[in-house]
């Protein structure tokens, strides 16, 4: 009586190991690539999502005291905000902070800068906490092929630059 032995052999065990380790060759860098679009478009909306926070804390602030305008930047870190620009005593930068954080609560999780114009914030960069990723307003800056040169220790400085800059120009092709 001839029995038969069930399984694998050796060639096709070593064969499927081998198909394996190509796919994985092949989708490795292309999941990465992936991983690296989703982060730079989070920092982006996230950068999105505070300029509107900003924008309507400034209209809140201009209803109260009608002195939003003479904000020109505020600079925020580890849940406080600094204002530069003439700005009137009767705005207290605790206010401000409190205003942003109404509208977005993850602000006390990023650093940031942003252009304040008439009450309006036109430019920002912003950077999460630990993370290397930093987003603009206007968009387009940071990109997956950019996101590098932003990942410096003095990456949010030069977004925050560059973002200036393309708003300058988007302002000044617009009229």
């Amino acid at each position: 009586m001839k029995t038969t032995k069930k399984g694998f052999t050796l060639i096709e065990l070593i064969v499927v190991i081998a198909i394996i380790g190509v796919l994985a060759a092949i989708l490795v860098p292309a999941m990465l690539g992936y991983v690296r679009k989703s982060k730079v478009s989070s920092a982006n909306s996230a950068a999105n999502s505070l300029q509107k926070a900003i924008n309507t804390a400034l209209v809140e602030i201009d209803e109260e005291t009608e002195e939003a305008a003479s904000i020109t930047q505020i600079s925020g870190s580890s849940g406080s905000v600094s204002l530069s620009g003439a700005v009137d005593s009767s705005i207290s930068t605790g206010t401000v902070y409190k205003k942003i954080a109404n509208y977005m609560d993850k602000v006390s999780k990023l650093s940031f800068i942003a252009k304040c114009d008439g009450g309006v914030c036109t430019a920002l960069a912003c950077q999460q906490s630990g993370a290397k990723y930093v987003g603009t307003v206007p968009n387009g800056i940071v990109t997956v092929d950019t996101y590098e040169t932003y990942s410096v220790s003095n990456g949010l400085s030069l977004a925050y630059s560059a973002a200036c800059t393309k708003a300058n120009q988007n302002r000044g092709s617009s009229n």
